[in-house]
């Protein structure tokens, strides 16, 4: 596919929002940003999606995360179907910022169209892609769904909570790992190290191998 992918740097793009004009190197200062993709404006499973972001939104504005919005519309039509968001989404106001991008240039460059998928004029239509990008502006990690395919905010969540677990400790979290499970260190780390590095202790794992590479630790 074409675009950036994990571990590559986000083009610092200026972009029309309905908050106006936005840098992206700008807006992605001093913590993490979730920037995700929707297909078009007044359909039902971005509708639901939007929503539930701006639900979501102040459990990740409690983990430093900012929310950025893709969609292949006009501003005029991202303001009014936020009414018809925040109408299926009773309590919920739509505060992040949606991009413009009727052209799908910018998206294009974001990996976050769909090449199989096209609409009556031959375009690509947008995916439902997430990047959740670090204040170095460089993709941390990405989720691509099909436009029939609504995202799970939960995971988005727990993936935000991984990542930046592990951007603090030498460790790596297991599978359906969340919030306050045991993580496991890395396998660069000694078991030296790792008395220094965990004084709180660790429990390794025996396994048919022999080999202690499979080690549990609370951080």
């Amino acid at each position: 596919m074409p675009g950036i992918t994990l571990g590559d740097t986000v083009p610092n793009l200026e972009v029309e929002t309905t908050h106006g004009k936005i840098k992206l190197h700008d807006y992605f200062k001093n913590g993490w940003t979730i920037i995700f993709s929707h297909p078009a404006d007044f359909t039902p499973v971005c509708t639901t999606e939007l929503g539930k972001m701006a639900a979501f939104q102040l459990e990740f504005e409690k983990r430093g995360a900012k929310l950025l919005a893709f969609s292949c519309d006009n501003v005029q039509s991202h303001n009014k179907w936020i009414k018809d968001i925040e109408a299926y989404t009773p309590g919920c106001k739509v505060t992040y910022p949606i991009v413009a991008d009727p052209k799908r240039e910018i998206l294009k460059q974001l990996n976050m169209v769909d090449p199989d998928a096209k609409d009556s004029s031959g375009n690509e239509l947008p995916n439902r892609a997430l990047h959740i990008v670090g204040s170095d502006n460089k993709i941390k990690l990405s989720l691509v769904y099909p436009a029939t395919t609504g995202r799970n905010m939960d995971e988005v969540l727990r993936a935000l909570d991984a990542l930046q677990k592990v951007s603090k400790y030498k460790v790596a979290t297991p599978v359906n790992w969340k919030p306050d499970d045991p993580v496991v260190i890395s396998p660069a780390v000694t078991n030296e190290e790792a008395k220094e590095m965990f004084p709180q202790g660790f429990e390794t794992k025996k396994l048919p191998s022999g080999l202690e590479y499979l080690r549990f630790t609370h951080v």
